[in-house]
């Protein structure tokens, strides 16, 4: 039997989050990844980046930010998290 463990991480951090949509709906998908960081820190759209699954299906859209705190990482995974669409979050 194994023990979860927590990473630590050293803040301030760049952070990448990554979250997977169908590929039908990339440019929307990418909108509300932008809107749920900015609930929580700025980011610009500059911050994201999209790729296509190497089967066609799905597209990973990844925002990198700088988080300050435990808190403010978390946040951005809960706000990612209520994201309509939403098939994988890393």
């Amino acid at each position: 039997m194994t023990t979860p463990t927590t990473v630590e991480i050293d803040f301030p951090s760049d952070f990448t989050f990554k979250a997977f949509c169908d590929v039908g709906v990339t440019t929307e998908f990418r909108t509300m990844v932008l809107d749920a960081v900015n609930c929580v820190l700025p980011c610009s759209v500059d911050a994201l980046r999209d790729r296509q699954s190497s089967g066609g299906r799905y597209c990973c859209v990844s925002v990198l930010v700088r988080v300050h705190n435990r808190e403010q990482l978390e946040a951005i995974y809960a706000q990612l998290r209520g994201i309509e669409g939403l098939v994988y979050l890393l």
